[in-house]
């Protein structure tokens, strides 16, 4: 018999399970940055409550995530409009 698990299961950081599938968290992330959000503060707000990491972490996996082929094919408007305003910012440094 096997001791039970004790460590926080959580589905959002999950592999994806086919080839050539994102994960569900990679896709939390493009539905995350689908949506507006009002006010000063409410997005980092909804970073730390709805994905459970901090607004640096979520950037560093956005940015790399708008790299990734799999990604443009599920959500090509989101990543082409990251992909534009990530050139435009390093067009201006």
């Amino acid at each position: 018999m096997t001791a039970p698990d004790h460590e926080h299961h959580d589905p959002r950081a999950e592999p994806a399970h086919r080839v050539g599938e994102l994960s569900v968290r990679d896709r939390a992330l493009l539905a995350l940055e689908r949506r507006s959000h009002a006010g000063p503060g409410a997005k980092e707000r909804a970073i730390r409550e709805e994905l459970g990491i901090s607004p640096v972490r979520y950037y560093q996996l956005l940015n790399a995530l708008i790299d990734d082929e799999r990604a443009l094919r599920e959500d090509p408007v989101t990543v082409n409009r990251l992909r534009r305003v990530r050139d435009a910012k390093r067009g201006r440094r």
